[in-house]
């Protein structure tokens, strides 16, 4: 019987609040223009602080348009595996380690031992 307590109303799709005595804030239109020359027009609050940049439709970032000059961080340079393993180790010392684990796994597989490549 509990499960036929909610039949016929729409959970989460409508809201039982009525718009009566809300009043909307004022707004203001903002222009936003990418590199390729969309425009983008974006209502905002007047109260609100509005991003210098916003994302493109084409997915370059568009400038407000009479706008502040965006102030652009240098981004920190992400290590890599590789880098880190190059602080650790030299490229010679990586050949031969790299050499041995070779070794034990061709003798792992019964295989005879290579010639070492001449340069």
């Amino acid at each position: 019987m509990a499960e036929r307590t909610l039949r016929g109303t729409n959970l989460g799709s409508l809201s039982l609040e009525s718009d009566d005595n809300v009043v909307p804030s004022e707004r203001r239109l903002t222009t936003y223009v990418c590199p390729q020359g969309h425009r983008i027009e974006l209502p905002f609050s007047v109260e609100a602080d509005v991003p210098p940049v916003w994302e493109c439709r084409c997915g370059q970032e568009a400038k407000l348009l009479d706008g502040p000059e965006v102030e652009r961080k240098e981004a920190k340079h992400v290590r890599t595996h590789w880098d880190m393993l190059l602080e650790r180790r030299s490229i010679p010392e990586l050949e031969e380690l790299l050499e041995e684990r070779l070794t034990l796994l061709r003798e792992s597989r019964g295989e005879k031992p290579a010639r070492k490549r001449s340069a």
